[in-house]
């Protein structure tokens, strides 16, 4: 048999950004607009209390917010996406600090993929220093964590927030390009 390769599905792109001034994230938000297209789906901003990790750099209270884009990305050119985001908190910083966190992250109807500079033991090399980690899987009608998804996307409220975009996604683009069979015999 041939081997032959197959275009991954287009994802929607989204960012997961901290930030602790809101109207420093105001000011990205535009900023990530001319970058990333316009946006489909905003979520609520929340409290981050799950580390004191960031606190040092980004400062206190932190907030999140995930930003899902109208765009749809080919998965194959996702490490492009991280360097953008990195070249934008760069634009923010003072004194060497970031003063936000943007990690971009892609969404198909079966999973949610989110982008690192940090490799670890379940991340894979994408290129470029750039990798990725599956943080939630689609199964049984809903978004699942795994035993190393972050705190805050194993949270309800996240959950439901890509629930939602999943629904937009579904709208967007037909499911069929990975050939997920639970996701297809979800929809």
């Amino acid at each position: 048999m041939p081997c032959v390769s197959r275009r991954p599905e287009d994802a929607l792109l989204f960012t997961g950004v901290l930030f602790s001034s809101p109207e420093l994230f105001d000011q990205a938000c535009s900023v990530l607009r001319q970058a990333f297209g316009d946006i489909l789906l905003q979520s609520p901003v929340f409290q981050w209390e799950h580390s004191s990790y960031y606190a040092d750099e980004l400062g206190s209270p932190l907030f999140r917010s995930f930003i899902f884009y109208q765009k749809m990305v080919d998965t194959a050119a996702f490490a492009a996406y991280k360097h953008e985001a990195c070249s934008i908190e760069s634009a923010f910083e003072v004194e060497g600090k970031r003063r936000i966190n943007i990690d971009p992250g892609y969404m198909t109807s079966a999973k949610v993929v989110l982008s690192s500079r940090k490799n670890y033991s379940h991340r894979i090399c994408i290129g470029k220093g750039i990798y990725a980690e599956l943080e939630l899987y689609f199964q049984d009608g809903t978004f699942n964590p795994l035993p190393y998804t972050y705190t805050d996307y194993r949270e309800a409220r996240s959950r439901e927030i890509f629930q939602q975009a999943r629904l937009l996604l579904k709208k967007m683009a037909p499911i069929g390009g990975e050939k997920d069979q639970q996701a297809t015999a979800e929809q």
